[in-house]
């Protein structure tokens, strides 16, 4: 945070803190993603880091209310001019937090789920790594089944973004799909994301995707999504399980959906 005279007296949010657990409308976010993320609290005065863009702004306590709540005045990038509400609990070195992320009403309890905008967060004071998740193993390919599709082969991850916000360069460079027959794994480095099997409708316009994953946090779940293929780049987009499925690969705050780019490493 640039140096600035202070207006207000440290608080009981003074301080670094880094984001060790996030939960978006019900879908938990790899740690792979979290590394980097932070916020700083200065007085009355908040910044957001390492989440692909910086946040700045003012928050308002109040420790009165049951369970206790908070206002975020975003005052400088993407959400200038917007006020995020939410709920905390504060424990020493441990700060929980629950908000809304397009506006709407203020959370009533620290659970999200899809549809609803909100956020959950954990944060601990200090510089903190998140926890690896359970489902870390080292990179493999999937056995595969069936003919080879036109997704064939390993894929880099060019860009991305989810909900909305852009995925954090710093994890980008380690995205990597690998594709055979009808099965697909997503890892970061040796995280998996997820694995799933899918069908193909190259019939429709744009191309048709469904999803159904194997392993990770949709697990026994599917997803609907579109894809581009020209035989060296593919993008796909795909909306939450249980969401219709999306109708172009616009990238915007609240959509839920995941937009990803990606480049043939090999076949």
């Amino acid at each position: 945070m640039k140096p600035r005279t202070r207006k207000t007296e440290p608080g009981p949010l003074e301080g670094r803190w880094s984001v060790v657990a996030l939960e978006v409308e019900g879908q938990p976010m790899p740690a792979a993603m979290l590394g980097a993320a932070r916020i700083v609290v200065e007085g009355d005065r908040f910044q957001s880091l390492g989440m692909g863009t910086v946040y700045e702004g003012t928050v308002k306590l109040d420790a009165s209310a049951s369970p206790k709540t908070f206002d975020l005045t975003f005052t400088a990038g993407p959400e200038k001019g917007n006020t995020a509400l939410g709920i905390y609990e504060l424990n020493d070195d441990e700060w929980k937090l629950c908000l809304t992320t397009r506006g709407g009403d203020r959370p009533k309890e620290f659970s999200t789920a899809p549809g609803t905008g909100h956020a959950l967060e954990t944060l601990k004071r200090g510089e903190v790594k998140p926890a690896p998740d359970a489902l870390t193993v080292e990179a493999e390919a999937p056995a595969g089944a069936g003919p080879a599709t036109e997704l064939e082969g390993e894929w880099s991850m060019v860009s991305g973004f989810m909900d909305g916000h852009p995925i954090e360069s710093s994890m980008v460079k380690y995205g990597r799909r690998v594709t055979r027959g009808n099965q697909t794994t997503v890892q970061f480095g040796p995280q998996v994301f997820m694995k799933a099997t899918f069908t193909l409708d190259p019939s429709k316009s744009p191309r048709e995707i469904d999803l159904v994953h194997t392993q990770g946090m949709h697990k026994g779940k599917t997803q609907l999504g579109i894809y581009e293929c020209d035989g060296e780049k593919l993008r796909f987009c795909s909306s939450t399980p249980g969401q219709p499925r999306p109708v172009d690969f616009e990238a915007r705050k609240g959509d839920g959906k995941t937009v990803a780019e990606w480049k043939l490493v090999k076949k």
